[in-house]
């Protein structure tokens, strides 16, 4: 079955779904290959963590950090706008990307090239083995959406679930007012 999923796609968790690390999240894509998973990030899961709380040899950077999801806790991960100047990015859609050099980062962020809305730090990531994702979807645990490059980036957070699932339009915004506790619906 043909699901569309594809890297640059979102993954918008149905309001139901009981599984702490994903309830109401919007994974973005970041990587989809049904021969090996998918990798991805939450967008909408902030820690009170700073970049420079996690990094001690990092220039000065006001940046939040992001829970990514729940693979590879111990490792960081980021997105941004500026793969045209961060060497080895890869594009998730037309100007936005994934990775790319760190060193080239902190010298960008050092020289004052790279701002903190250029770039969204993650611990962890989500990740799905093959045909797993594929399994959740048949399972309706995910909602397919589109990915705007402003929900990257956006200021919304806590609200980002429910403004994508609006976004999609009739029947979504239906879905994305229901309450968590089914006596309530």
């Amino acid at each position: 079955m043909d699901y569309g999923l594809e890297k640059g796609k979102l993954l918008i968790s149905e309001p139901f779904m009981q599984d702490v690390n994903f309830k109401k999240t919007v994974v973005l894509v970041c990587d989809y290959r049904e021969e090996d998973g998918t990798v991805g990030f939450v967008l909408n899961k902030q820690t009170n963590l700073n970049i420079n709380d996690l990094l001690f040899d990092f220039p000065e950077f006001e940046s939040r950090v992001y829970y990514g999801g729940p693979v590879g806790v111990d490792t960081i991960h980021y997105i941004h706008c500026k793969g045209d100047i961060i060497d080895d990015s890869r594009v998730i859609i037309p100007g936005l990307f994934w990775g790319g050099s760190f060193e080239k980062i902190k010298f960008l962020i050092t020289a004052e090239l790279l701002k903190p809305g250029d770039i969204k730090f993650f611990i962890g990531y989500s990740g799905w083995s093959p045909g797993q994702l594929e399994e959740e979807m048949d399972e309706k645990s995910w909602i397919l959406g589109d990915m705007d490059k402003n929900y990257a980036f956006s200021n919304k957070i806590p609200d980002m679930w429910h403004h994508v699932l609006n976004s999609k339009g009739d029947n979504y915004k239906v879905i994305a007012d229901m309450s968590d506790s089914f006596s309530l619906n």
